[in-house]
């Protein structure tokens, strides 16, 4: 089984509705975006998958956020845009467009340097 890796890093700003503290108000981080995907294919050329498609369709997913308020974009619009609630989201869209041979093992978002949430699923 092969691990592969790729990390982005957007500037966005968001809102928690229902915080009590500095994050009710209007803030932005240079959020970091991992994620991690299992494979144990190899094809003709010994890639599990291209690094540059990985990186593709991260940016695909994670892209349309950069340099925009989290609030104002589906599904955030709606949904309060806590870390964990990003990292859920972002690891759904992006399992939907991996190919079949590839396995979205985990997502990890740092807000800050301190500041982290991994969301995977449990099997």
């Amino acid at each position: 089984m092969y691990r592969l890796s790729t990390k982005k890093m957007i500037s966005a700003a968001h809102i928690l509705h229902g915080y009590d503290g500095p994050c009710s108000r209007l803030h932005g981080h240079n959020w970091n975006v991992k994620i991690d995907v299992l494979s144990d294919y190899l094809d003709k050329v010994g890639l599990s998958i291209d690094f540059m498609d990985l990186d593709d369709l991260l940016w695909q997913v994670i892209g349309r956020f950069d340099h925009r308020h989290f609030n104002d974009i589906a599904p955030f619009d709606k949904m309060n845009p806590t870390a964990e609630n990003i990292a859920r989201y972002f690891f759904d869209e992006i399992k939907e467009k991996l190919p079949k041979h590839v396995k979205l093992e985990k997502i990890t978002i740092w807000e800050t340097e301190e500041y982290l949430v991994e969301y995977f699923e449990n099997h």
